[in-house]
């Protein structure tokens, strides 16, 4: 039987189960993605209902053998990170579908958990949420064993040149474009390595560079899988007649 005290998690997926319980995908910060029953969560009137949303700092306890264990507390952590009616809230919804898509379950990964509920706090206030999903999708790629090479050359090890121009391949890193196979990779320069290394992206096309660049690699870990927040963007904007902030976000 195992017992978990409270500890710091957020609700990343949740679903009816049966009349009145709650099957939940948790991103706990010492114990990793994992599954909870929360039983009569569903009932009127239920406080429990009212926290187990996502975007809010929970405190969560479990108790429990198995693959499903059951939820026995559950206290806020704070104040709701971001509003699910709020413009960015989709952008987070990316967020946990990446965690759920790519994070194995019961693999704790604390810097990863406080890059998440940093990423949270930043959508919601006025940082640009490109410079927010960056930070994340980097810190995610790292905590999966799966981080990329920013500072040096794949082949020869030397320095990435700030001027120079580069093509990235999965499982190598970034190789001189001049010596690189045509059409193997995703073009990027230098500077955009350099700016995701710690420099800071500085201007449109290495904004532009840097999403293309982490969501190939995110496509490549996915092995090709179509991720639904992309979809629902796409379709979102389809309706609207035009691409809007989210989609050029991811």
């Amino acid at each position: 039987m195992r017992r978990v005290a409270l500890t710091p998690g957020f609700v990343i997926h949740r679903r009816p189960y049966r009349e009145t319980s709650l099957l939940l995908e948790v991103f706990a910060r010492d114990h990793g993605r994992l599954g909870l029953l929360a039983r009569g969560a569903r009932q009127p009137r239920s406080r429990r209902a009212q926290l187990l949303q996502p975007f809010v700092p929970l405190q969560l306890g479990w108790t429990g053998r198995g693959e499903l264990p059951v939820l026995t507390g559950v206290e806020t952590d704070g104040p709701p990170l971001l509003s699910p009616l709020d413009g960015r809230a989709v952008i987070a919804l990316y967020l946990n579908e990446l965690l759920l898509r790519l994070n194995a379950r019961e693999d704790p990964h604390p810097a990863l958990y406080d890059a998440y509920r940093r990423a949270l706090a930043e959508l919601a206030g006025d940082a640009r949420p490109d410079h927010a999903l960056r930070r994340f999708e980097l810190t995610l790629l790292e905590s999966m064993g799966y981080g990329l090479q920013l500072r040096h050359e794949a082949l020869s090890g030397a320095p990435i040149q700030a001027g120079g121009a580069y093509r990235y391949v999965h499982e190598q890193g970034p190789v001189a474009a001049a010596g690189g196979q045509a059409g193997v990779g995703t073009s990027v320069s230098g500077a955009t390595l350099l700016g995701l290394a710690g420099g800071g992206l500085e201007s449109t096309v290495q904004r532009r560079e840097a999403r293309a660049l982490l969501r190939g690699a995110i496509k490549h870990y996915l092995g090709g899988r179509a991720l639904r927040t992309r979809e629902l963007l796409e379709s979102l904007n389809r309706v609207r007649g035009g691409r809007g902030a989210g989609e050029r976000q991811l």
